[in-house]
This record gives structure tokens, C-alpha cells and sequence, in this order.
């Protein structure tokens, strides 16, 4: 089978074909994957943001769907044919042990769950059976974007009807999150970014108003909308420090400054404000219960409470991945897919 490895940091990744392990562990689950997205996180991965990986070589992806091709022992969670969302955060089920598949005599290894490959052994604990009606390329959203987003305004801000949000990087997460904050009723809902097409595609989901990332009238333009006043909630998706320095910057002193995107180096704030209601803290995958959580959002899909359709504005094949990564980097798309052809 096909799968792109990091071999080296810092550089493109390989496209080769592996080999599974004979046999399925305690706990594992083999899965045909049908789609993968690209998150910040590999981004991460591959330049080596927590220093020298000693993991090398080995797959990458954290979000993905596909089918389940066979189970091992101990797994009741899912079964031969399910169609599963694969996620990073963990839900219910066996913790199994990390599998390693083979190029040539050579280990490669992988974590938990990979995605960047056509088909992966995942633990049982980050598999979510989907139904057999929902689509397998919005199923994706749901292993990181979608999930990560809903709970960061359900969990992590805890938004209540007619509250501000500013949102600092209107991507993947940060549409995301825009259309959660309007599913609570947020008012007003401010989008952020460095290109218009993608503030543009936020007014379709969500954001009220939009501003055109620019330092030195950036400011202003916010306490225009907000009538001079600071908003109270607002989320940073890029994980550029001085982004965050700003959006800290940018919240009022009876709000919360949250962190989505991971900074790559040290940030600078003024921190007497924490002393009293200021608040400031980072997201984890939006603190979810995908066993919960993931059959509640799909569940507003189905129902045609929202549409995540428009929110996936790129697909390529698995061979194409370099180029798809490139793009991710560039800032300039919503969402992107990897479909795997076989």
C-alpha cells in the first residue's frame, strides 16, 4: 500500500509503498481510509517544533474516515464495514499498542492513528462509528477541524447568546468556529485574515463582520464595530506569536484570550491583567468526548442545521500530498483533502 513518510525533517515527505504488520494487536483496528485532511499539527511534525524527532521514519495524519477492513481481539466498538471517523482525541475503547509497518527489512513507525496512508491500524479508542448514510469526505472534518472548533466554543469559551467574538485566522478551525459561535447566537462575530476569498467564504458561515489583517489599523477597526469597546472572547487559530500577542492584547479585561494555534517561540504579555478576570489559556482539541460529541454534530448536519460542504476547498491524491501541504503553508485555502486512490 501507498503512504507518505517523514523520512527527514524539515523536508517533503516520501511517497512508498509499505507493508502491514501480519497480525492485528489487542485493540486494533485495520481501516481502509478513504480521506485524510491536513492539520497544523503534522505542519508541526515535519518542521520539528518540539526539537529532533527520534521517531524517524514515520507516518503522519491525525484526521481521516474510512472503513473497517478487519478488527483484532478485544475490539467491540466497531466491526468489519463500519464506516469510522478516525480522531487524535481519545474516546472510548482499548488503548492499544502503536503499530509499525515495514519498507522492505525497514520500521516505519506510527503512532496511534495515521491517516496519510491508504490503509492504517488505529487504536480502537480513536475510531467513532458514523452512520452508514453520512458522507465519508464530511465524516474527515469531524477527526480535528470540526471537532476542535465546536468545542472551543462550547467548552473551552462557553459562549452565551449575544457575546463578541474575535477570531484571528479564518482556516480550517477558524470557519469552524465561526459557525459555532452562530450556532450560540455570538453577535458580533469578527473574522480576521490575511486573505480576503477566505473572509469572504466566512461571511457564508458565520462571521458578521470581516477585517483584512493589517497592524497598523487593525485596532481601530475592531473597536469601530465594537463601538470602542474590547470583545470578549477571542480565539487565535494561527500560532504566530506575535498574533497571539495581539489577540491577548485585543481582549477585554473580563475576558478570554484562547489558543488554538501551537507558537513556534516564546510570546511577550503584559500579565497583571490575569491577576484579576482576564483570562488566558490554550485548547486542547476543544476539551471533546468524541463518543458524545461527534454523533451530536453530525446529528446537525443530517438535520440541515449546517453545511460544512463549502468549507472543503481542495482535494488532491495521496501522490500530490507535497504540493497539498504547500498550499496549507500558504494560508491561501479552507480546508484540504487527501483521497486516497485505490
Amino acid at each position: 500500500m501507498k503512504a507518505a513518510i517523514l523520512v527527514k525533517s524539515k523536508s517533503p515527505l516520501e511517497i512508498k509503498n509499505i507493508s502491514l504488520p501480519s497480525n492485528l494487536s489487542f485493540g486494533q483496528v485495520l481501516v481502509n481510509i478513504k480521506y485524510s485532511g491536513i492539520c497544523g499539527a503534522q505542519i508541526n511534525e515535519i518542521d520539528a517544533v518540539k526539537g529532533k524527532d527520534k521517531f524517524l521514519p514515520h507516518l503522519l495524519g491525525h484526521e481521516g474516515s474510512g472503513i473497517v477492513e478487519k478488527i483484532g481481539e478485544g475490539v467491540k466498538k466497531v466491526k468489519k464495514g463500519d464506516k469510522v471517523i478516525l480522531h487524535w482525541q481519545k474516546g472510548s475503547g482499548i488503548q492499544s499498542e502503536t503499530p509499525k509497518y515495514y519498507l522492505g527489512d525497514k520500521v516505519i513507525n506510527a503512532g496511534w492513528v495515521t491517516t496519510f496512508n491508504e490503509k492504517a491500524i488505529i487504536s480502537e479508542n480513536r475510531v467513532t462509528k458514523i452512520p452508514d448514510n453520512f458522507s465519508l469526505k464530511l465524516a474527515t472534518l469531524f477527526g480535528c477541524s470540526l471537532t476542535t472548533a465546536f468545542g472551543v466554543v462550547n467548552n473551552d469559551a462557553n459562549i452565551k447568546i449575544g457575546e463578541s467574538v474575535l477570531i484571528l485566522g479564518i482556516g480550517g478551525v477558524g470557519l469552524n468556529i465561526a459557525q459555532a459561535s452562530s450556532l450560540v447566537s455570538s453577535y458580533p462575530i469578527i473574522g480576521v485574515d490575511l486573505h480576503s476569498s477566505k473572509l469572504k467564504l466566512g461571511l457564508k458561515h458565520g462571521l458578521t463582520h470581516t477585517v483584512k489583517f493589517e497592524p497598523k489599523t487593525l485596532k481601530k477597526k475592531i473597536f469601530e464595530i465594537l463601538s470602542g469597546s474590547k470583545p470578549k472572547y477571542v480565539i487565535e487559530t494561527t500560532g504566530k506569536s506575535q498574533v497571539i500577542e495581539l489577540a491577548y492584547d485585543l481582549t477585554s479585561d473580563e475576558g478570554k484570550t484562547i489558543l488554538v494555534g501551537v507558537p513556534k517561540n516564546k510570546i511577550k504579555i503584559y500579565s497583571l491583567p490575569l491577576h484579576f478576570e482576564k483570562v488566558l489559556t490554550g485548547s486542547h482539541g476543544g476539551s471533546i468526548n468524541p463518543d458524545s460529541d461527534i454523533p451530536n454534530y453530525i446529528r446537525l448536519i443530517l438535520h440541515k442545521k449546517i453545511d460544512l460542504s463549502k468549507l472543503i476547498t481542495h482535494e488532491f491524491s495521496l501522490d500530490r500530498i507535497n504540493y497539498a501541504i504547500k498550499l496549507f503553508r500558504s494560508g491561501k485555502a479552507g480546508r484540504i483533502l487527501i483521497k486516497m486512490n485505490k
